[in-house]
């Protein structure tokens, strides 16, 4: 599959029916085109099981009843639309993406209640997220903008608006040469990078930043309880930037980039070392059982 992602082969699932691919769109003045109003999940299947998949559908629903609307479709709907979909393209190794978002309706303002709520389910093929990075460390940036304070924004909403400054900040990222950026929270604290968790290793203990401003994600749980069953400590905690100096390893953590080693974040270097290989490989093997 390749090309345009609006113009490809296949069918995406959209309120209940399977159209074809180049026929899913919507309505110029659907109202998350215009003000966010959309949540979704990125999700894998390896050989044909999506990993995690309950949980994400569990999280979509939550997502959207944090930015206020009530996805009209059970967990178990979801998680059937994702069976279907990934059966009617032939697919076993893919990403999903469920994406539920405000539609077209009454109300064309900032509000929207009357607006009805739609749901749709696509998958593709999709390999490595930072590429060639997977193997021999990413290089990130670091972005100007922050992850906002939980009162401006609900951080643990994975909510399409509060991707619009992790997509400024990659793009200029990659102008820079770097794979992705990582990003400070309100307070100055490491949080993430744009799209993904951070893991850090020192002295043989792993370090990574507290969930309270940003995504706890779930390829970021699922690597915790990894590091907890090998018996290595795990502090999650505020991380401050002159701290980098002093770790030896870093990963990053996403369904998209399941477990990546970072090479180099600004000025600071980090080895790829035994222990990010491990959990890398340790992640492959869970996820395919």
């Amino acid at each position: 599959m390749g090309g345009g992602y609006d113009d490809r082969d296949g069918q995406i699932w959209i309120d209940s029916t399977l159209v074809d691919w180049r026929s899913a769109q919507v309505h110029v003045l659907t109202h998350a085109m215009h003000y966010a109003s959309s949540v979704f999940e990125g999700e894998r299947a390896y050989g044909g099981k999506i990993f995690k998949s309950r949980e994400h559908s569990e999280r979509l629903i939550q997502s959207g009843r944090l930015i206020d609307f009530d996805i009209p479709y059970t967990v178990d709907e979801i998680e059937k639309a994702k069976v279907d979909t990934l059966a009617a393209n032939g697919l076993s190794d893919a990403y999903v993406r469920a994406l539920a978002w405000r539609g077209a309706g009454e109300d064309m303002g900032v509000a929207s209640a009357r607006n009805p709520v739609h749901l749709a389910v696509a998958v593709w093929s999709w390999g490595n997220y930072y590429g060639d990075a997977k193997m021999k460390g990413a290089k990130l940036d670091i972005a100007k903008w922050r992850r906002p304070d939980p009162a401006t924004a609900p951080s643990q909403a994975k909510a399409a608006g509060l991707y619009m400054i992790a997509t400024m900040s990659k793009h200029a990222a990659e102008a820079k040469g770097c794979s992705d950026a990582m990003m400070f929270d309100y307070r100055g604290y490491i949080a993430e990078a744009t799209g993904a968790n951070i893991f850090f290793v020192k002295d043989g203990k792993v370090h990574t930043p507290l969930a309270d401003a940003f995504l706890n994600g779930l390829t970021r749980q699922a690597v915790i309880e990894i590091l907890q069953e090998k018996g290595i400590k795990v502090h999650e905690r505020h991380i401050l930037p002159d701290e980098l100096e002093g770790f030896e390893q870093c990963w990053l953590t996403g369904t998209a980039a399941e477990v990546t080693p970072v090479g180099q974040i600004g000025d600071y270097n980090f080895e790829v070392g035994a222990l990010t290989q491990d959990i890398a490989q340790s992640y492959e093997t869970l996820v395919r059982r």
